[in-house]
């Protein structure tokens, strides 16, 4: 996942004929991501993302996840130029989801800064803006999902076989629960309505996106380095932002350290080796870009509406945030009558 933001100065691009070359490559990417994103939800619905008549069918789940991350880089990107900041339009990151590393199809976006900072106001104001607007759309699409919920016949036709069971077989790729994923579930939902179990929802395009547009702002809102979250760290803490960042790094490596219990046989829910890899290449990226914290013209502390802005983006983080995100397990069929295969 890459969607953290480039606050380094560089020479602003003014050449016309570079811009429209830049402009080309903006909208390219683009074009390439929402074809992987596209390929990927084909996918999703367990149909063949080579054959042509089943291409239609991705766009849904692709459209939704553009919306998600156009939203999150152009609030960046607003929030910016609102300031004087020069800075690029969103690199749209396509990923094909056949290698199976990253089924979503996109490794999110990324901007650039051209321009110094000018003042602390600005660095947060730019920060907060992609992660609120992102969560603001993400939130839009789970809870849109949940209100138009399929009934249960719906996941029958992506796993006919499941019709036949007593019960839907627990096990494969499973997406970890978050607060506000779980107050979606319980508070929009029809009642008496179907709400797929974690390892079936992603078949469902609205409850996907939502989930993986709020695990994107979790990751982003993480307070270290040139994330999100460090930036508005640094922001609100001024030089405490060391200690912050050195005491969310521990406890990352923890988290991925618990995510080695099943593998050895203890059963633990909470933990996700993943976030041991997330850490890794937080630390080797700030090590090889020698990351020092920019220095502004104006270094007025926050005023009392952007540190209570800064707090809702705390709040934000930990609502959206899974210990688990991701399990990867065999399907358990003991509920299929004899004889009934299953397939995942």
């Amino acid at each position: 996942m890459n969607q953290e933001q480039d606050f380094q100065s560089h020479e602003p691009i003014v050449s016309s004929g570079v811009r429209i070359r830049d402009y080309l490559i903006h909208f390219g990417l683009f074009l390439l991501t929402f074809l992987t994103t596209t390929l990927a939800g084909v996918q999703w619905l367990n149909l063949a993302p080579t054959e042509l008549t089943n291409f239609s069918l991705g766009v849904s789940y692709a459209s939704l996840i553009m919306l998600m991350l156009a939203s999150h880089e152009f609030g960046h990107y607003i929030a910016a130029r609102s300031h004087g900041v020069d800075t690029t339009l969103p690199y749209f990151i396509p990923f094909p989801s056949f290698f199976g590393l990253f089924p979503f199809g996109t490794l999110g976006a990324v901007i650039r800064i051209r321009s110094s900072i000018p003042s602390r106001k600005a660095i947060f104001d730019i920060a907060v803006a992609g992660p609120i607007a992102g969560f603001i759309v993400s939130a839009a699409i789970l809870s849109a999902g949940f209100l138009t919920l399929p009934p249960k016949e719906y996941l029958f036709t992506i796993h006919p076989e499941y019709a036949e069971m007593a019960s839907i077989p627990t096990g494969g790729l499973t997406f970890g629960q978050s607060i506000f994923y779980w107050l979606g579930a319980n508070v929009f939902a029809p009642k008496g309505s179907f709400i797929p179990p974690m390892n079936e929802m992603y078949h469902y395009p609205y409850l996907c996106v939502g989930w993986f547009g709020m695990f994107v702002t979790a990751m982003n809102l993480i307070p270290i380095g040139q994330l999100d979250g460090g930036h508005l760290s640094h922001a609100m803490f001024g030089n405490a932002y060391h200690k912050i960042a050195q005491v969310t790094l521990i406890l990352l490596v923890a988290i991925g350290t618990l995510g080695f219990l099943p593998l050895i046989g203890i059963p633990f829910e909470y933990g996700w080796t993943g976030w041991l890899f997330w850490a890794l290449l937080l630390v080797i990226f700030l090590r090889s870009t020698k990351f020092q914290r920019p220095t502004f013209d104006d270094e007025t502390p926050l005023d009392p509406r952007r540190m209570a802005l800064g707090w809702l983006c705390v709040l934000i983080f930990v609502g959206s945030f899974s210990l688990t995100p991701f399990t990867l397990s065999l399907v358990e069929t003991a509920s299929a009558p004899v004889g009934v295969p299953v397939m995942q």
